[in-house]
């Protein structure tokens, strides 16, 4: 079982930056893939970046890639999103997520949810 408490969300005006962080409890965190997905109002849950169990390896959503970074610090078993540059159209909630499988952009893949963290840019 892996509890995931998302921080760092806010109000930020265009063009700002926010670091959201996800802490994971556990002694396990190092095994599992993270995803870090969003979801605005009146829209479906999407993926934005994962990453694997080293933090070798990351994938984004086009939308983000270039301004966002995903990273995680497996020895403080917290996974993090750095965004840049950021847009109205970021606005969302955003959900850390675990993964006991291949780090994927898919939601399904993903075993474990955190409550969400609000994110709103304005223009």
């Amino acid at each position: 079982q892996v509890q995931l408490v998302e921080s760092g969300g806010g109000l930020v005006q265009a063009g700002g930056s926010l670091r959201l962080s996800c802490a994971a409890s556990g002694r396990t965190f190092s095994s599992y893939a993270m995803g870090w997905f969003r979801q605005a109002p009146g829209k479906e849950r999407e993926f934005v970046a994962a990453i694997n169990r080293s933090g070798g390896s990351t994938y984004y959503v086009d939308s983000v890639k270039g301004r966002s970074t995903i990273s995680r610090d497996n020895a403080k078993n917290t996974v993090y999103l750095q965004m840049n540059s950021l847009k109205p159209e970021d606005t969302a909630v955003y959900y850390c997520a675990a993964s006991r499988h291949y780090y994927s952009d898919k939601s399904a893949e993903y075993d474990y949810w955190g409550q969400g963290t609000q994110v709103t840019v304005s223009s």
